[in-house]
C-alpha cells in the first residue's frame, strides 16, 4: 500500500510545523527624550566699518598664505635672476663666438646683435629659472616648518635651505643631495643671522 505524498519520508507538512513567535514584535522600540529647545539668536548685521575690517584680514591672511608666498618669491627670485644675468652677461664677450672660430669683433654689426641677443636671451631665462625655483621652494618650505613649529626662529630658515638644496640636488645622487643641503643651511643660516642682529636687545650698561 502506498503512502500519500505528503507522508512520504523527507517530507514536512507545513499545517503541523510548529510556529515560533517572532520576537521584533515584543521588543518596543527605543524611546529617546525629546531634545532641549534652543532659541536662534539673530545676528546683527555687520556695520559697513566691520565688514571692511574684515575684508582686510581675509586679504591679509591670503597675502601671508604659504601658497602666495611661494608664488611672490618665485616671482622676485625670477626676477632678480634674470638681472643679474643680464648684468653679467653683458662683459661676456670678450671670447671668440662660434661663427668658424671667429672673434665676434669681426662679425659683421647686425651679426654679432643676433648672437648676443640669442646668447644673452639663453642664459637670462635658464638663470631666472633657477633662481625663480630656488626661491619659490625655499619659501614655501620655511613657510610651511614656521607653521608646523609656531615658531620664528633660526631654525626654519636653517631647515628650509637643508630641503631646499637636497631637493635641487637629488637627481645628481645622494652625495650631491647632502651636500645641496650643508651648502644652503649653512648659507641661509648665515643670511638669517644677519638679518636678525637688529632684532637682539641692546647690551646691558652701568648707566642708570
Amino acid at each position: 500500500m502506498a503512502l500519500p505524498a505528503d507522508k512520504m519520508p523527507g517530507t514536512l507538512d507545513a499545517s503541523n510545523a510548529p510556529r515560533v513567535s517572532s520576537l521584533s514584535a515584543t521588543v518596543p522600540p527605543p524611546s529617546f527624550p525629546p531634545l532641549p529647545f534652543i532659541p536662534r539668536v539673530p545676528r546683527p548685521p555687520m556695520t559697513e566699518q566691520e565688514i571692511m575690517l574684515r575684508q582686510m584680514e581675509m586679504g591679509e591672511d591670503f597675502w601671508k598664505s604659504c601658497p602666495m608666498k611661494a608664488v611672490m618669491a618665485g616671482g622676485a627670485g625670477f626676477v632678480l635672476g634674470g638681472a643679474f644675468s643680464l648684468m653679467m652677461g653683458a662683459m661676456a664677450y670678450d671670447v671668440p663666438v662660434g661663427m668658424g672660430g671667429k672673434p665676434l669683433s669681426d662679425l659683421p654689426l647686425r651679426e654679432q646683435f643676433r648672437l648676443q641677443t640669442r646668447d644673452l636671451g639663453t642664459k637670462m631665462w635658464s638663470s631666472a629659472k633657477n633662481f625663480g625655483k630656488i626661491g619659490g621652494i625655499f619659501s614655501g618650505v620655511e613657510c610651511c616648518i614656521e607653521g608646523l613649529r609656531a615658531k620664528n626662529d633660526l631654525y626654519n630658515g636653517v631647515m628650509a635651505g637643508c630641503l631646499t638644496g637636497g631637493a635641487l640636488a637629488i637627481k645628481s645622487g645622494p652625495q650631491a643631495a647632502l651636500s645641496g643641503c650643508a651648502a644652503f643651511a649653512a648659507f641661509s643660516g648665515a643670511i638669517d643671522f644677519y638679518m636678525r642682529l637688529d632684532e637682539r636687545p641692546p647690551p646691558p650698561t652701568d648707566e642708570d
